[in-house]
C-alpha cells in the first residue's frame, strides 16, 4: 500500500488504460479521482470496483479539452480530498488520417483534447501540489510520439508535444519536489486497437520484438511505479512501454 494517504486524479479513466489506471492506483493505497466525457455507464461501474477495494473516489464528467472544466474538476477533488498528490494526464482519442484528407476539425480535436489537456490539468494542479512541496504528473504519450506514424500526423504531434512539455515541467517543478514523467505505450489491447482488421493486426505485430500487443494493466503498474516512492528520483523521463517496438 505504498500510495496509502494520497489522491491521485486519472484523465479520461473510465475505460481503457485510464481505467486499469485507476484501479492500479486504488489498489496501492490511493484514493482516486477520474473523469469522463461520455461513458457514464462505465463510470458508474467503475466507481463500485473502486469502493470495492476499499478507497474513497470520484467521478467527474468533463471536458479534458477546456481549461475552465480542468479547474473546475480540480477544485472539486481538493474540496472533497483536500489534497492532490498525484496527476495522470491519460485523456486521448484518434482521428486517423492521411494528411491530404485530414479535415482541420479532426486536427483541432486531436491536439485539443490530447495535448492541450495535458496543459489544462497540470497547470490547474501545480498550485495545489506546490503549496504541498509534492506532487508527481504522469503524462500519457506514445510511441508514436517518439517514431511517428503515417495516417496519424496529428496523433503523433499531440503525443510528441507532451514529450517536450513533460520534459520542460520536469525541470519548472523540480525544487518543488514536483516529479513530471512520460509513458509512451505501443500497441494496447483496448477498443483503439480492436478495430484493426487482420492484416492491420498482422503488421502490428511484425513491428514488435515481443510479437504481442500489451496489456492495459501492463501500463497502470508502470503508471503505480512512477507515482510511488520507489521512483522519487526519477523526473522528465520517457518510458517506453511497447514490447521493444521503439528500439
Amino acid at each position: 500500500m505504498e500510495l496509502e494517504s494520497k489522491v491521485a486524479l486519472v484523465t479520461g479513466g473510465a475505460r481503457g488504460i485510464g481505467r486499469a489506471i485507476v484501479l492500479e492506483l486504488a489498489r496501492a493505497g490511493a484514493d482516486v479521482a477520474f473523469t469522463y466525457k461520455s461513458s457514464a455507464q462505465h463510470a458508474e461501474s467503475l466507481v463500485a470496483e473502486v469502493r470495492a477495494l476499499g478507497r474513497k473516489v470520484l467521478a467527474v464528467e468533463a471536458d479534458a479539452s477546456s481549461a475552465k472544466s480542468a479547474a473546475e474538476t480540480v477544485e472539486k477533488i481538493i474540496a472533497v480530498f483536500k489534497r492532490l498528490d498525484v496527476l495522470v494526464n491519460n485523456a486521448g482519442i484518434t482521428r486517423d488520417n492521411l494528411l491530404l484528407r485530414m479535415q482541420e476539425e479532426d486536427w483541432d480535436s486531436v491536439i485539443q483534447t490530447n495535448l492541450k489537456s495535458v496543459f489544462n490539468y497540470t497547470k490547474a494542479a501545480t498550485r495545489t501540489m506546490m503549496g504541498q512541496r509534492y506532487g508527481r504528473i504522469i503524462n500519457l504519450s506514445s510511441v508514436v510520439g517518439i517514431t511517428g506514424n503515417a495516417g496519424q500526423s496529428n496523433y503523433a504531434a499531440s503525443k510528441a508535444g507532451i514529450i517536450g512539455f513533460t520534459k520542460s515541467m520536469a525541470k519548472e517543478l523540480a525544487s518543488r519536489n514536483i516529479l513530471v514523467n512520460a509513458l509512451a505505450p505501443g500497441y494496447i489491447d483496448t477498443d483503439m486497437t480492436a478495430s484493426l482488421n487482420e492484416e492491420q493486426r498482422k503488421a502490428v505485430l511484425d513491428a514488435i520484438p515481443l510479437k504481442r500487443v500489451a496489456k492495459p494493466e501492463e501500463v497502470a503498474k508502470v503508471v503505480r511505479f512512477l507515482a510511488s516512492p520507489d521512483a522519487d528520483y526519477i523526473t522528465g523521463q520517457v518510458i517506453a512501454v511497447d514490447g521493444g517496438m521503439s528500439v
